[in-house]
Formats: structure tokens, sequence, C-alpha cells
């Protein structure tokens, strides 16, 4: 018995041992948690701009930017809203006869200036789609403008829209091809684009502008009228023998001058349609042109051909030839 419990005592010291001998438990390493996967950030719409700083950035309105500032409706078409503007491009105010958008810039005008402008501007959110449904449309001006559409295209009053629903955050711009007049402005300019506006703001008409002006014509030009004037171009009168034209415009030549002018105008408004049927014409001077059709094309006194035809002015019509007549002698 006591050989027994020897025996077990050893064999408990002898457990020890090996369990202090034996190598330590590696611990089991701890996975991180995973990440939390971001949420997707929505992508920012883009901020509209207000109408005005929608023209600034278009480029395409510089005039009608600089109108709207000289009218001080800047911070209008920048308020709230909800705006329809109707908006003339550039090209739009340069067709205006010349001298016009210097005069409705100035001080002076500021009131005939904001008319214009707010004839062009509409109250409410009109989309294209609901333009096409109108037959006219109440401006800010208290005027109303047409509205029509003629072969796929619309027109306010008889300006062409170019470009629809331009959106801004406080309204709509449709571009349009000319400038809205009230209509007691659209008056106005009507008696002012006579034939000599006319040939002015066309450009291709200087050297005869420039002999109008010697000749002292330019009132009568300007006058009620009707007249037909059969314009040289400024090609025509370079094709002049040297000297010729530089000769006419000596103050001493003002009669032989203004009788070559005069044989190039007719008495009334005779149309293209109307000059086809002639075999001649009267001139302001007493002597007659002559008129021949050769393959459909027109002519007069045999070698002066008409390049264009009908161009409109308040007091008559420009029909373009492409040389100087010259009074038979």
């Amino acid at each position: 018995m006591k050989r027994f419990s020897m025996f077990a005592m050893l064999l408990v010291i002898a457990s020890l041992v090996i369990a202090a001998c034996a190598p330590a438990a590696t611990p089991t390493p701890e996975l991180p948690a995973p990440a939390a996967m971001p949420e997707p950030t929505a992508t920012p719409e883009p901020m509209l701009k207000d109408i005005v700083d929608t023209a600034v950035a278009d480029g395409r309105f510089t005039t009608l930017v600089a109108a709207v500032g000289a009218a001080g409706l800047v911070d209008t078409l920048k308020g709230e809203g909800p705006f329809t503007v109707f908006a003339p491009t550039d090209d739009a105010f340069a067709a205006l006869p010349a001298g016009t958008v210097d005069e409705l810039l100035r001080p002076e005008n500021k009131q005939k200036l904001t008319d214009i402008l707010l004839y062009h501007v509409v109250s409410g959110s009109v989309m294209a789609a609901d333009v096409t449904a109108l037959t006219s449309a109440a401006t800010v001006l208290g005027k109303d403008i047409a509205v029509k559409v003629d072969m796929g295209n619309v027109y306010i009053n008889e300006a062409k829209v170019i470009i629809t629903d331009i959106a801004t955050s406080n309204g709509i711009i449709h571009v349009i091809d000319a400038v809205l007049l009230p209509p007691s402005d659209d008056a106005m300019m009507e008696e002012k684009n006579t034939i000599v506006d006319v040939a002015v703001a066309d450009g291709r008409f200087k050297t005869l502008v420039a002999a109008v002006t010697a000749a002292d014509l330019v009132e009568t030009l300007s006058g009620e009228g009707p007249f037909t004037v059969f314009a040289p171009t400024d090609d025509a009168f370079a094709a002049l023998p040297a000297g010729t034209l530089d000769s006419l415009l000596l103050p001493e030549n003002k009669q032989q001058l203004t009788d070559i002018l005069l044989y190039h105008v007719v008495s009334g408004k005779v149309m293209a349609a109307d000059v086809v049927t002639l075999t001649s014409a009267p001139t302001v001077l007493g002597k007659d042109v002559t008129i021949t059709v050769k393959d459909g094309k027109v002519f007069l006194n045999d070698t002066v051909q008409v390049i264009i035809t009908d161009v409109e002015a308040s007091n008559g019509m420009i029909h373009v030839i492409d040389a100087v007549l010259l009074p038979p002698q």
C-alpha cells in the first residue's frame, strides 16, 4: 500500500512535468471585421443659370445683353420669374436699319428700348410644345405677339423661332432670327427703312451712297416716293474707266452726277414681275431705259444685267444691276 501511494505520487509529478514542457497552444488569430462598402455618391446635376447669365454664357446674344443692361432690366430678368424670353441673336439686331441699335442704346431712348425688350418677354415658362398650340401670347409690355406655324416652322410675328427650350433657373429661352418691334415702333422702323437706309445697311452700295450724298439726293430718295431704283454695286462703279468716278464726285460736276443718278430711278414701285412685261421705262431724268429679257435674264439698255430683284424699302423698291447706266447724250 505504501508502495502504491508512492507510485501514484510519481505519476502525478511526471504528468505535471510533461504538461510544463509541452509547447504552448498557438492562439487562433481573430479576423478583422469586413469593411463596410461606401454608399454610392449621386452625381450632382449641373446648376442652371438664370436667363441673363445663360444669355451671357452663350455668346450669341451680346447685343441683347448690352440692351438689357442699358434698359436696367438685368435684375428683373435675374429675378424669380418664371419668364419666357424670345431672344434675338446678334445677327438679328445687326439686320435692323443702320444706326438703330446705337440710337436705342442712348440714355434718352431708355424707355423705348425697355418697351422693345419687354415685348420679347412672356410671363411663365412656355415650352415649344405649348407655343405651337397658341395663336397669340401676351407680353409683359401688355401688347400681344402673334404666333403661327407654317411649314413646320414657328413664327413670332414675322420672326422665325430657330432654337427652342433653352432651360434656365428662372424660365425658358427660345431663340429668334429677328427683333420684335411693338406695333408703334414697328411703324416707325418702316418709315425709317427708306431706299437710302437699305442701301447704307446692305454694304454693297458704298459708292452709290457716296454719289447720292454728293448730288444732294439723300432727302429726295428718303422721301415718300414711291421710287424704283436700279442700283449699281460698288463693283459696277469700279468698272467705269479710270478716274471717271473721282471726276463725277467733284463739286463742279454735280449736275452731271445728278443726271446719271436720276437715270437709275423710275417713279412708282415696280416689282420684277412687272419689269419683265415692259420694253422700256421712263426715268425721273425724263429719258427712258430699255428693257429686254434674254434667256430668262433681264437687261437694261441691252447690256446692263439685273442681278438681284425686289429688295423692298419703305418708300419703294431696289433692283440691283451689274453696271452703271449712262444717259444717252
